[in-house]
């Protein structure tokens, strides 16, 4: 929520206890004038406590989706409805009316159960209706792709938008957008930039074309890593998380959930080498060997180049001879092409 949005809201808290208050004084004072300024102030706190409840209430229905919200108070109604019916039946028990005085009683607390039982069963059981009408189909059989922070501010997941590769609806809980602007509120620079980064990021991709952002404000109150948030909503809404975070990767997993991981994505779409292929690069440092030589792809690829050391600095040639796949990325080996050739040049030598 920003400044201008923060402030109108509290404004009208402000005038509703404001409003509330007033009236809880007003009540008292012209209901019960014989208990003087001692019943008005008692109204006037009810009143001020009322609005409070109300303020309560508001927030914790706005962390409520609509169709929840929406079977909650037709299950309330029907539940209503039946404890009318079950009152209008008691009106003929003239034993129980007469006699004992009772049903009035018997009405609050049938109303107050079935009114209680239709405001939870049918908001829990509202997606359970929508799925036997035929309205649920499309929910389940969704995409649901939940983007973490580390994602975010990482900013290859936008690149990857703005080529077309990625089309639909991406998932940003609020939980996710709020951690965004704590560290972009942090008084850390480093970690203030990044978190500006990522929200500028966010921005970007709401402008992707085929890219639809849309903010789930679903909280789970007793979890407090964002990590284990984002792993209950996969839970819940059956998506997969994309991340390039390596532990939130393994944890997710662990418990089921379906992960898309940016840098395995980065790793598939490096271009496929060889052995026996013929390679132009720079050796950039020497290696840990003796003699090796370091060079790098645009990618970061490193390359391993033997008998390289003394070449640092120039531009050679090297002669694949094996790949290796790590889980910190690719690793090529090499050797100059030259001594390659020479080897090659005195083996035959030696045959002849």
């Amino acid at each position: 929520m920003d400044g201008g949005k923060e402030v109108k809201v509290l404004i009208v808290r402000g005038l509703l206890i404001l409003a509330c208050s007033v009236s809880g004084y007003a009540i008292a004072y012209y209901s019960f004038p014989s208990h003087g300024i001692l019943g008005s102030l008692i109204g006037l706190v009810l009143g001020c406590l009322t609005a409070l409840f109300v303020i309560k209430m508001e927030q914790a229905i706005r962390k409520v989706s609509l169709r929840v919200i929406f079977g909650g108070v037709v299950g309330m109604i029907v539940g209503l409805l039946i404890a009318f019916l079950f009152a209008y039946g008691l009106n003929f028990i003239t034993d129980i009316k007469e006699k004992y005085q009772i049903a009035p009683w018997i009405y609050a607390i049938w109303t107050s159960v079935m009114g209680y039982l239709g405001l939870v069963l049918g908001s829990k059981k509202v997606e359970e209706l929508f799925n036997l009408f035929g309205h649920g189909q499309s929910k389940e059989n969704k995409d649901y792709r939940i983007l973490d922070t580390s994602t975010i501010i990482d900013g290859r997941l936008a690149d990857i938008c703005d080529t077309g590769f990625l089309e639909g609806t991406l998932i940003v809980p609020r939980f996710v957008l709020d951690e965004l602007q704590y560290i972009a509120d942090s008084s850390d620079s480093m970690k203030r930039s990044r978190g500006r980064r990522g929200l500028d990021i966010l921005n970007r991709m709401q402008k992707s074309a085929g890219i639809t952002i849309e903010i789930v404000d679903q909280d789970f109150p007793r979890i407090k890593s964002v990590d284990a948030k984002l792993v209950a909503l996969a839970k819940k809404m059956n998506g997969k998380i994309i991340t390039n975070d390596f532990n939130l990767n393994k944890v997710a997993e662990l418990q089921g959930i379906r992960i898309l991981n940016v840098n395995e994505l980065a790793n598939a779409l490096k271009p496929v080498v060889l052995p026996g292929e013929v390679m132009t690069v720079k050796i950039i440092k020497e290696g840990k060997e003796a003699g090796q030589g370091v060079a790098y792809l645009d990618d970061g690829t490193m390359i391993i180049v033997d008998n390289a050391q003394r070449h640092q600095g120039a531009t050679v040639e090297a002669l694949v001879t094996s790949v290796l796949q790590t889980t910190a990325g690719r690793m090529i080996f090499s050797e100059l092409k030259d001594i390659v050739n020479d080897k090659k040049s005195f083996g035959s030598d030696a045959r002849q």
